[in-house]
């Protein structure tokens, strides 16, 4: 069995990134290469070919690898409701809740999950590229660990630290990284890799040399910043990175309002879309900014019924409603599709029963058995496919059909996930939606998201073989 593990000094250092880039430079020197994540937590997930659930970040690496995704390579998803209770996905099905008392302590049986799905995953592969979660450093949370320096320690894995340069203290962060290790775990590191430095590495070069002289780490290389590369985040706050490309375009942008809902999930949705040309995507909560946009997107929610309390304390159910009346386009994506509709029965994820949805759309919802599945529907002559994450069912009492949702005037919601990956359906969206909202935006021609997506891994690639030194990362190999 083969692997290594790339940990961070923190959330969000670059571990998915650096996966990414490592499993297709990897895999263009012909090893059998998977990714592998032991837990995420995420309210950004994809479905797998069999209706299983995994993280988005591990779909894209298994792209990146050239490998079929699959709950193997993510076996446990927990899912944040709340600030203490997380939805536990168990290879890729749902397995009830965990408190958060019960973070620390209620976890065994989903560490044996993980270490049988990585074992699996080894026995078939020349390298097993394994993403760490937060930090190794968060020794609160080392006893129970199976993600970090746990599953590391398990099956003896050499583990990379990454560090984030250009959110700043870099040094200090690894020095503190491996400071707070105990020795077992110190052990297992093997090195580090400097990300997201801007500038002439001359001046960094004698830092990272005192840390290697402290540690007896050595440094693997320095990423640059590479723009235009973004991935699927594990973060909702991931989401502010999407208008960064467009808000620099020449000429006229077709507006796009997303509202930033607390429990936002599967926000990945209408990355398509802050990629295609003319674009804007703005994530807010401002009820002037979601008026004045050409496309308000209500987008999905682990907990619909507290979302909506939450949009209406702040006046944006009334924005939703004035549109609606006016003809300007809203769309609700899966939990922003149930806040739509006339009523919402909820006895199973908040327990609140019937409630008053918005009622601008023609539908009654009622929470029930959870769908996890891939999907196509037609609209206006096209297949469209996607995937579907969703609890029980909606009844529509009218209007017209939009996929495997409902239309009513200039207000659209659907079920369906990733349908704006789908580059003839999003043109012919967004060409219909600038004609409702009165806008002079045409789109303009430019490569499919599928072909952009492909180009971002291979940037990642081409910088990971450039900067960082791929022979003696696999000479690490356990």
């Amino acid at each position: 069995m083969t692997g290594l593990l790339i940990a961070g000094t923190s959330s969000d250092a670059g571990k998915s990134l650096v996966v990414t880039g490592l499993c297709r430079a990897f895999a263009r020197r012909g090893l059998t290469v998977t990714p592998f994540k032991a837990q995420n937590m995420s309210n950004n997930s994809a479905i797998c070919a069999d209706g299983g659930e995994i993280g988005r970040a591990q779909c894209l690496q298994a792209q990146a690898a050239g490998v079929e995704p699959s709950t193997l390579l993510n076996p446990v998803l927990l899912k944040p409701g709340s600030d203490r209770r997380a939805h536990v996905v168990l290879r890729g099905r749902d397995a009830g809740v965990l408190e958060a008392g019960e973070y620390a302590t209620g976890r065994a049986h989903l560490a044996e999950s993980a270490y049988a799905a990585y074992a699996e995953l080894a026995g078939k592969h020349d390298l097993v590229v394994v993403e760490g979660a937060g930090s190794p450093a968060e020794i609160n949370l080392r006893e129970r660990d199976y993600v970090n320096m746990g599953l590391a320690r398990r099956f003896d894995l050499p583990v990379v630290i990454v560090g984030d340069i250009d959110r700043g203290g870099v040094l200090a962060s690894l020095y503190g990284t491996w400071a707070l290790l105990e020795p077992a775990d110190q052990r297992l590191l093997s090195g580090y890799v400097i990300n997201k430095f801007r500038g002439d590495q001359t001046v960094l070069d004698p830092g990272l040399a005192e840390i290697t002289r402290r540690t007896g780490l050595p440094c693997f290389g320095v990423l640059p910043w590479l723009d235009g590369v973004w991935l699927d985040g594990e973060d909702a706050l991931d989401i502010a990175r999407w208008s960064a490309g467009a808000r620099h375009r020449e000429g006229h942008e077709l507006r796009v309002a997303v509202l930033r809902l607390p429990r936002i999930s599967n926000s990945t949705d209408v990355e398509a879309l802050a990629a295609t040309p003319g674009v804007r995507v703005d994530v807010t909560t401002d009820p002037a900014v979601a008026a004045a946009s050409d496309l308000l997107v209500v987008p999905g929610t682990r907990a619909t019924l507290n979302d909506l309390a939450w949009l209406r304390d702040r006046g944006l159910d009334q924005v939703v409603k004035k549109r609606h009346a006016s003809g300007r386009p809203t769309l609700g994506i899966c939990g922003g599709f149930e806040m739509l509709a006339r009523t919402i029965t909820d006895d199973i994820e908040s327990g609140a029963g019937h409630v008053a949805g918005l009622g601008v759309l023609p539908v009654e919802f009622v929470f029930g058995e959870r769908t996890t599945r891939r999907s196509s529907y037609r609209w206006r002559n096209l297949e469209v496919s996607g995937y579907e994450i969703h609890h029980g069912q909606v009844t529509a009492r009218s209007g017209e059909p939009f996929l495997d949702g409902v239309r009513d005037d200039a207000t659209f919601g659907t079920m369906l996930h990733g349908a704006f990956e789908d580059d003839a359906f999003r043109v012919a969206f967004l060409t219909h939606v600038t004609e409702l909202a009165g806008s002079d935006w045409r789109p303009t021609p430019g490569p499919g998201y599928a072909a952009a997506r492909e180009t971002m891994i291979d940037t990642l690639a081409d910088a990971v073989e450039t900067h960082l030194d791929l022979d003696a990362l696999l000479a690490l190999r356990s």
